[in-house]
């Protein structure tokens, strides 16, 4: 988004038919909560993001300046009861946002309604401004990326959890989106999947240009390079981000790549090696500086002992985002820049 979508949220969870639905809005719940004024459920809703319940006029009166669609919407569509309720959002003066693949303004009477009522329309999957191929020349300021072994393994959650981390030790890092939860969670962004492939570098040049010398960019990673269906966006991502440092996510009770059986997890060795190899395209300094894993289905002590063997492998901190926090990492960081 080349504009900073207005805040406080109010959160729209619709008619969730589960937690898992609300993902997006579990996401700027849990890393924006000063940004949100409450959540909006329909009846039946099975969603819940800890959040306090309002209607969309006490959400106004809350201060809430953007309606953000937290949730999917079944079948690509939405149904008549999403449209009267965003409809009348619109006339009462919020701003409209969300992350899905169908978008806002190709909805007729949403987009009549906001040009009638001078509201904005989000839709923070579609990037709207003009993209430069990628140059590959050398940037001021510092990058860090994350990269995974497999899809949805806590890329997003581990770069938030770093820019946290920084705030607090006073280091300049700004979390940089590339995808629409994270947009939403920040406000700016550019939602990579979603940009012609011959541009996605350029992209992500675009998102993290120059800047001071002690200022780190931490830019949220995307897919696998293990991964058949998105291993392209990850390409791009490694091109585009000249990173400095990388941190390698991992889930490790899975027996293959999210969606593909037939495809099984790489050695960590190996997809650590062939994203260096990519990396160091662009910039031939890009170095590991740690791992973070997702060990949720691991009890305490087998995750704690997994980890220390992962530190014994690699010679790298290795932590669980979650259970640990990223205190180690940065440590790394700033022991090496």
């Amino acid at each position: 988004m080349s504009s900073t979508i207005r805040s406080p949220y109010l959160l729209f969870l619709g008619d969730a038919p589960d937690q898992l639905a609300a993902k997006t809005a579990d996401g700027i719940a849990h890393w924006r909560p000063e940004g949100c004024v409450g959540q909006l459920r329909l009846e039946g809703c099975q969603a819940d993001v800890g959040l306090k319940d309002l209607t969309l006029e006490e959400g106004m009166e809350a201060g809430a300046r953007t309606l953000v669609i937290g949730v999917a919407n079944r079948g690509g569509r939405f149904s008549q009861l999403w449209l009267e309720i965003l409809g009348r959002a619109l006339e009462m003066g919020y701003d409209l946002a969300a992350g899905l693949h169908n978008r806002l303004v190709d909805v007729p009477v949403l987009a009549e309604l906001a040009e009638k009522n001078g509201r904005q329309l989000w839709d923070v999957r579609h990037p709207t401004q003009e993209l430069e191929v990628a140059n590959g020349k050398p940037r001021s300021g510092k990058r860090l990326l994350t990269v995974g072994s497999d899809c949805s393994v806590g890329k997003m959650y581990t770069t938030l959890a770093l820019e946290h981390e920084m705030h607090q030790r006073d280091l300049k890092a700004d979390f940089r989106a590339t995808g629409q939860t994270g947009i939403l969670i920040t406000g700016s962004g550019i939602s990579v999947d979603a940009v012609v492939a011959d541009f996605i570098s350029g992209a992500v040049e675009w998102l993290s240009p120059d800047n001071e010398p002690e200022h780190w960019d931490l830019i949220e990673g995307q897919g696998s390079l293990f991964h058949a269906s998105f291993a392209g966006v990850s390409m791009g991502l490694l091109h585009g981000a000249q990173a400095d440092a990388l941190v390698l996510c991992h889930e490790p009770t899975r027996k293959h790549m999210r969606g593909l059986p037939d495809y099984p997890l790489p050695d960590l060795k190996v997809c650590m090696d062939r994203n260096l190899e990519a990396a160091r395209l662009t910039n031939p300094e890009a170095r590991f500086t740690g791992i973070a894993v997702n060990t949720a289905k691991l009890p305490e002590d087998e995750a704690g002992a997994y980890l220390e063997r992962l530190e014994d492998r690699f010679g790298l901190p290795a932590v669980d985002p979650v259970r640990h926090g990223v205190g180690n990492l940065v440590d790394r960081l700033e022991e090496n820049f």
